[in-house]
């Protein structure tokens, strides 16, 4: 009787498992249109407040700004990337890197009055694990490390602040 009681809890489970609804991700930002977006993207990043990490041999230096990292409820790690030229050429992004697909978006770009311009590609794309470029780094030894994907704002700059200079 009590093997018979349990094959009926097991197939029981399994067609209660079988039933549930998978898991979709939502971006906090996805669902907003543009003019909804704009509040939530972080101040103009300010020179005392870059952090500069390691990409690799590259003509470009690059920081992230410290006080626009934020780890959001759906769990991506969102940031303001800033990349300078040798000859001080700047671009700066807001992006945010998913741990658990390994994947990346860009949400928008800065402009030099301070202002935000919507990405027009603002779809995941999945990071390539053996590129050097910032995402990667960033993804690799700060973010998405071996250690496990950090789980806070507060986790995520304390990473930061740790480097991974060469």
């Amino acid at each position: 009787m009590t093997s018979a009681r349990g094959a009926r809890a097991l197939v029981l489970a399994v067609l209660a498992a079988g039933c549930a609804q998978p898991v979709t991700f939502t971006d906090e930002l996805e669902a907003k249109p543009w003019e909804a977006q704009k509040p939530l993207l972080p101040p103009s990043p300010r020179s005392a407040d870059l952090v500069p990490f390691y990409v690799g041999p590259t003509p470009f230096a690059f920081f992230i700004d410290r006080n626009s990292v934020n780890v959001g409820q759906d769990g991506v790690v969102r940031y303001t990337l800033i990349a300078r030229s040798r000859s001080g050429a700047t671009n700066v992004s807001y992006e945010g890197i998913r741990c658990a697909t390994y994947a990346r978006r860009t949400y928008a770009f800065g402009n030099a009055d301070g202002s935000w311009t919507q990405a027009r590609n603002t779809q995941w794309v999945l990071i390539d694990r053996l590129a050097s470029d910032p995402q990667t780094a960033l993804a690799n030894d700060f973010f998405c490390s071996d250690r496990g994907a950090v789980s806070s704002t507060e986790e995520a700059r304390r990473a930061l602040a740790l480097g991974n200079r060469r």
